[in-house]
């Protein structure tokens, strides 16, 4: 039988076991969070360091005692930054709305309404996932450029104002709203319009507003299709910017310069992610869960 000692040799063993756990997760976390953060701490360094000692550096030094706002100046003043900022948004947000006037009925239409070939014509949308993006990218290039959109907004806009993925992930959040609700609002009069914007939509909140940040995020990330799509510098977006600060180095890369264009250009995001990360948690949990 146990004693009162062997009951808290116990307890004072597992308290120990807890606490070495405990440190050993911390310890593994705090690692993971530098390696995370060191990329940041690199480019905000470098945003600050003066192009002569940047270039001057044979082994890179991880801290300054010289800083300067002078890159800061040189990104706004070598290339029209302001511009291009003011390019982006107007990108990001025309792209963003019209996706979701596009999504939303298309998701509501998959998981609510009753048509013949509905599975099929799902089935051949999720197909289009496993088309590699060249592919996409190669042709949207030729239908835009037959089109005559070429350096205007319209060619930067219209290839990404739908997503296979997001309708899926939206017509996953439908479908757990339950049916007797569609029912009753159909026995009362109420029309498919009105039981999406009064009923679906204030429901499914979180993932639509997960799925607006995402793609505010994947717009205002874009390269590879503004550098295809525009060589006029009245359309260009901030990637264009970077570039061409990059190139802009007299003769060497301005790599201190394109750092500080970064870190203006990256604030607005980690501002977005800060402020609704628990809303893109929520919504992409509530979008990957049945029943």
């Amino acid at each position: 039988m146990k004693t009162n000692t062997d009951y808290d040799q116990i307890a004072r063993a597992a308290r120990v076991r807890e606490r070495a756990r405990k440190t050993v997760l911390y310890v593994f976390l705090t690692v993971w969070a530098l390696m995370v953060l060191f990329p940041f701490y690199w480019m905000l360094l470098t945003s600050v360091k003066s192009y002569s000692s940047y270039n001057s550096e044979y082994i890179p030094k991880f801290f300054t005692l010289a800083p300067t706002i002078q890159n800061y100046i040189d990104a706004f003043t070598t290339v029209p930054l302001a511009r291009y900022f003011t390019n982006t948004i107007i990108f990001t947000l025309a792209t963003t709305a019209l996706m979701m006037l596009v999504i939303i009925p298309a998701a509501f239409a998959f998981s609510r309404l009753e048509f013949r070939g509905k599975n099929l014509v799902f089935t051949l949308f999720l197909s289009l996932m496993m088309i590699p993006n060249e592919l996409v990218i190669i042709t949207n290039f030729q239908t835009i450029t037959n089109w005559g959109m070429r350096n205007t907004f319209w060619g930067l806009i219209l290839p990404s104002v739908t997503s296979v993925f997001y309708i899926y992930l939206l017509k996953e959040n439908f479908e757990q709203i339950p049916d007797e609700l569609y029912k009753a609002a159909k026995v009362d009069g109420t029309s498919d319009l009105k039981y999406l914007l009064r009923v679906m939509i204030p429901i499914c909140r979180p993932t639509i507003i997960t799925i607006t940040i995402l793609k505010v995020i994947e717009c205002w990330n874009s390269y590879v299709w503004p550098r295809l799509i525009t060589d006029n510098e009245n359309y260009f977006l901030v990637s264009n910017g970077i570039q061409e600060i990059r190139e802009n180095g007299f003769g060497r890369e301005n790599i201190p310069a394109m750092m500080a264009a970064v870190v203006v250009i990256s604030i607005p995001l980690i501002l977005i992610f800060l402020i609704f990360h628990k809303k893109i948690m929520e919504g992409v949990s509530r979008g990957g869960t049945k029943g």
